[in-house]
């Protein structure tokens, strides 16, 4: 499978997300095999815990099915730009690579904001691969958002 394949199934999980009144992003941890082994939408609002965004509940996934909080040679994709709180979750997890959709001026922190993987604190610095779908992505988040304002 290629990156808009998985960004595809992540995607979905935005869709998911979407549809239980959560903001649409998704995520999906892929193994070195390429075997997905990770999959969630955002869910701070049905789960009542302000850290369930999407990144970081596919991030315990992955470590619960691998049994291993390091996630090494694995790839996170996202369907927008991971905030800082996730961005930190995924230097502590040691993930490889982080391909995402849609960047995210206000809230983003990989190539906005503090760019967290640039700091010289940054103690793991993945890959990183941004806009895969990105307009599918931004198309999700934007008709969400002017849903909610009517």
């Amino acid at each position: 499978m290629t990156d808009e394949d998985y960004m595809r199934e992540a995607l979905h999980e935005a869709q998911g997300a979407s549809a239980r009144g959560e903001v649409p992003v998704g995520a999906v941890i892929v193994n070195a095999a390429g075997k997905i082994i990770a999959r969630t939408g955002n869910a701070p609002i049905s789960i009542c815990d302000p850290t369930a965004h999407a990144e970081v509940l596919a991030l315990r996934d992955a470590a619960y099915t691998s049994q291993n909080y390091r996630l090494g040679g694995m790839t996170l994709y996202v369907t927008l730009e991971p905030c800082t709180m996730c961005a930190g979750a995924i230097a502590n997890a040691r993930i490889d690579r982080v391909v995402y959709g849609a960047s995210d001026v206000k809230g983003g922190a990989v190539e906005n904001g503090v760019r967290f993987f640039e700091q010289t604190t940054c103690h793991h610095r993945p890959e990183i691969k941004g806009g895969v779908l990105a307009l599918e992505c931004a198309a999700l988040l934007k008709a969400f958002f002017k849903a909610r304002r009517k």
